[in-house]
């Protein structure tokens, strides 16, 4: 049955009276026990250096699109993982200015429990958008200090070892692929040069035009011809209605039946033709020269009064069409030979353009493999550049930087609970242990202690509570009992507080 919480303070009261000197006892173990962890407390001293993340200075808004500055993201992060890599890990715990000459002189064993207990006392945290720090915890407040001090030296190298190898293998790598694709496009020019050389047809839209001159040329050496025929059927018709030779008299009916005639042609080929027609302007020539022949015939007849006289002649006028018949046949076969002579460069000519179609393909394919690869080559030589530019800015440790804000600092103090700390919580601790042991003993007590737990829990009426009594020689022993150990108290608490107070002094 649980004891009523108000008869708690009273019971344990009660059970202090009972067992002073188990109180006591228990009080100074426990206080003394308190103050021993003081002593045994393995304390930790911490130091830090503080990093400063330079990424907005000068020189990157001027390096804008011109070079490319290397980004760390997730900061803290990142120096953990650089900071925890092996080879940094090695190079700090082999570092004599560090660890003493010792340190340059270690087995494969003590090199390696160095470099675990380096890994497990380093601290990463994050102050900022900026900054962060890198912390050591030792026992040794000079082993923090150094080693800290240390650790942020080796992130700055490290870092910027790191940055200078990845500019420079990614200027190596687009410096290899600006090779290789030049290469490329030297093989790609190559080829289309003997591709051209060996295939002289030239392009298309030159056959195309080629091919057209041919064929306007052909049309119109067929016009010519159909012209020249025309001319040759008229030329034929009025030489077969002239007659070879004339029988000249000297009478104006002789001239103006030759007049006549020529006038009938000079009609028939202006019903075809211009003015301006060869044929019409010699016509026209001959009618005006018969016109002056006759009248010097009419002027001659005046004075001569002898009979007239006649001969047989050639015809002018039919020599005139013989001559003009056989030079436009002369003509309708020049354009004939002219005529095959086109049909056969338009035939020469669809030979080439089928050859041309045939090497289209081919050299699509060459062209666009060239201009694929110097499209590419240009672009890889400008990234070749700006990776130059971001490799000097490594080098020079421009751009992207860190840079220490706050050195480490000697630690003054240790971390965690000092020793006063634990000197006042053992007096405390020391009397809040028995009571609080009494007062779970009372409460687990199976023994009925109060007339409440009879009547409440099992309904049992109590009639009378006999009280505890005792004899004036049990009242003088308990009186010396609790003297004993009221001074027995003083005289612990007076121990422990000049042990504490030795210690904090320095005395020990």
């Amino acid at each position: 049955m649980a004891l009523p919480l108000i008869k708690l303070p009273s019971e344990v009261l009660r059970e202090v009276r009972a067992r002073k000197w188990l109180v006591l006892l228990a009080f100074a173990i426990v206080s003394f026990g308190v103050l021993a962890a003081g002593f045994l407390w393995p304390y930790r001293y911490s130091s830090e250096v503080v990093i400063y993340v330079d990424d907005e200075n000068i020189i990157r808004p001027l390096m804008e699109g011109s070079a490319v500055t290397t980004e760390i993201n997730e900061r803290a992060s990142a120096a953990q993982e650089l900071l925890w890599s092996r080879g940094v890990m090695e190079r700090v715990a082999e570092d004599v200015d560090t660890f003493g000459p010792e340190a340059a002189n270690l087995d494969p064993e003590q090199l390696e429990s160095r470099v675990n207990r380096l890994r497990g006392n380093l601290r990463v945290r994050a102050r900022g958008d900026s900054y962060f720090s890198i912390g050591f915890v030792s026992q040794s407040p000079i082993e923090a200090y150094r080693v800290s001090q240390r650790l942020g030296q080796a992130f700055i190298e490290e870092s910027a070892s790191r940055k200078r190898a990845e500019s420079r293998s990614a200027y190596e790598f687009i410096d290899s692929q600006v090779k290789s694709y030049e290469g490329q496009l030297a093989e790609s020019e190559a080829r289309l040069k003997q591709f051209l050389s060996e295939n002289v047809d030239g392009t298309e839209g030159e056959a195309n035009n080629k091919m057209a001159n041919l064929r306007g040329n052909l049309e119109q050496a067929e016009l010519q011809k159909q012209e020249m025929e025309t001319r040759v059927a008229s030329l034929e018709q009025q030489l077969s209605s002239v007659n070879a030779t004339l029988r000249q008299e000297q009478t104006q009916d002789e001239y103006q039946q030759r007049i006549s005639a020529l006038q009938q042609q000079l009609d028939a080929l202006r019903l075809k033709y211009h003015d301006s027609y060869p044929d019409i302007v010699i016509l026209q020539e001959q009618i005006a020269e018969l016109r002056r022949q006759r009248n010097r015939a009419m002027a001659n007849a005046q004075n001569d009064t002898r009979a007239p006289r006649s001969e047989q002649t050639v015809n002018p006028l039919y020599k005139e069409l013989s001559t003009s018949l056989a030079q436009a046949r002369t003509e309708i076969e020049t354009i004939n030979t002219r005529i095959r002579s086109l049909k056969g460069l338009i035939d020469q000519q669809a030979n080439r353009m089928e050859r041309i179609q045939a090497n289209k393909a081919e050299y699509s394919k060459l062209t666009r493999d060239m201009d694929v690869n110097r499209q590419i080559y240009n672009d890889l030589l400008k990234r070749r550049e700006k990776a130059r530019v971001s490799m000097h800015l490594d080098i020079e440790g421009q751009g992207l930087n860190y840079r220490i804000n706050e050195t480490a600092r000697f630690p003054l103090r240790p971390e965690g609970p000092q020793f006063e700390q634990f000197a006042m919580a053992g007096l405390f601790l020391g009397l809040l242990a028995p009571l609080g042991a009494i007062a779970g003993l009372v409460q687990i007590d199976p023994r009925v202690r109060a007339k409440s737990q009879l009547e409440d829990d099992i309904n049992l009426p109590v009639l009378i509570e006999i009280p505890n009594v005792r004899t004036p020689f049990e009242m003088r022993r308990d009186r010396r009992v609790t003297v004993t150990v009221i001074l027995g108290c003083i005289l612990i608490v007076a121990a422990y507080i000049g042990i504490a107070v030795a210690s904090v002094m320095g005395v020990f």
